[in-house]
């Protein structure tokens, strides 16, 4: 009987496994299945650019897998069962069970509306592919009504900063003021928010910082301090969370619900289930958490995938960098910054501005979306065959 590898989730992370996995193991010893919920793989570094009115790539999954021996299931997943080693799934037949000997779980991250009142009801937001087409829908409302409108982005992440100067710079004619719950930038060094800073005064961006929201409404956003601010269209980047399938399965999680993983990614309570990218809690070179990010959903699906197929055909199981070298931010089509991090994830002192660093960011969104369109191109042509006992069986009988 084939060895059962069902991957959960096709995005940066999930699709970095399932290639190197049906790259580097035989066919004839293992299955590998990915499950979706949409049939297209979402370049969710580029939705704020989606949602400002430009047009980004959207691969169709049974395309990127054709030829790869991978199967996919176009579902939602619904539930994961450690003990039974099932996942189930909802489509558009009604759905149904899957079963698996290892696990990957790769379902990402999604907006959050950290508890505040009225953001589901009354705000958008750029984390996935349908609201940013939303966002994108009202704000070609408010063009049309030929008055202007008022934009309103909460949250002052490197999400927010992208969001705001990407709607400002595609849509000169709309008002866009950013709420930063601190000092713009803060994270960045001295340079790179001086840059930041002028990047917003350029663009005609009103910056409020120092402000937290306690509400939205449908026409405005109510403030701490007592501030209300009128808006026509509220975006909301001020938090992500985790699915919570995860915790719901059991499996050890942090309080936020991401999967706690070891240095291979494999979950410290289950041990054929490996958690990548913005799912996982995984310590990085410097001994701190790796934050959510494509960086770390591509070391993380690197480490799980090697772990996998060391695992699996009895080989050393080498270690893949954990590491977060900083920040590539995009202000717009012709501005960015390169803020690179030391050991102690502080922004160093040098950064990179303007064009250049426009250019260079465009080049790592155009690298990823090849790399994830292509998964297993490049990889060694070999496929091992699994050892007559997998190490992965063996640990599980042993737990």
């Amino acid at each position: 009987m084939k060895h059962r590898i069902v991957v959960l989730g096709a995005g940066y992370a999930g699709c970095n496994v399932a290639g190197t996995l049906a790259r580097r193991l035989s066919p004839a010893d293992i299955e590998v299945t990915v499950v979706n919920a949409v049939p297209d793989f979402v370049q969710r570094l580029r939705l704020h650019q989606l949602a400002a009115g430009q047009e980004i790539e959207a691969p169709q999954l049974a395309e990127v897998f054709a030829g790869t021996g991978i199967r996919l299931c176009v579902a939602r997943v619904t539930d994961v069962v450690p003990e039974r080693q099932v996942v189930t799934v909802a489509d558009t037949d009604g759905g149904g069970e899957l079963d698996y000997d290892t696990l990957v779980y790769a379902l990402g991250s999604h907006g959050a509306d950290q508890g505040v009142p009225g953001v589901a009801e009354h705000a958008f937001d750029v984390a996935a592919r349908p609201s940013a087409l939303r966002l994108r829908e009202r704000l070609d409302g408010l063009e049309g009504r030929g008055e202007g409108g008022s934009v309103l982005v909460v949250g002052d992440g490197l999400t927010g900063i992208e969001t705001a100067t990407e709607i400002a710079e595609s849509r000169p004619g709309l008002s866009v003021t950013l709420i930063a719950r601190g000092e713009l930038g803060a994270p960045l060094s001295a340079g790179a928010r001086g840059h930041l800073r002028g990047t917003c005064d350029r663009l005609g961006i009103t910056v409020l910082e120092h402000m937290s929201v306690e509400a939205v409404e449908a026409t405005r956003v109510l403030c701490a301090n007592g501030a209300a601010l009128a808006s026509d269209a509220t975006v909301w980047t001020a938090g992500f969370a985790v699915n919570p399938i995860a915790a719901a399965a059991g499996l050890e999680v942090t309080e936020e619900g991401r999967v706690v993983v070891d240095r291979t990614m494999r979950s410290l309570s289950h041990l054929n289930v490996y958690a990548v990218g913005d799912s996982a809690y995984a310590i990085g070179e410097n001994g701190r958490p790796l934050p959510m990010s494509c960086a770390s959903a591509g070391y993380t699906g690197m480490q799980a995938a090697a772990a996998i197929i060391g695992r699996l055909t009895g080989r050393k199981i080498p270690n893949t960098k954990l590491e977060y070298p900083g920040n590539h931010i995009s202000l717009g089509r012709r501005d960015g910054i390169l803020q690179m991090v030391d050991d102690e994830a502080q922004a160093k002192p040098k950064y990179m501005g303007g064009r250049k660093a426009a250019r260079i960011k465009a080049g790592i969104l155009k690298m990823s979306l090849w790399a994830n369109s292509n998964p297993t191109f490049g990889l060694p042509k070999r496929k091992h065959h699994l050892a007559a006992v997998p190490q992965a069986s063996v640990e599980k009988a042993i737990a």
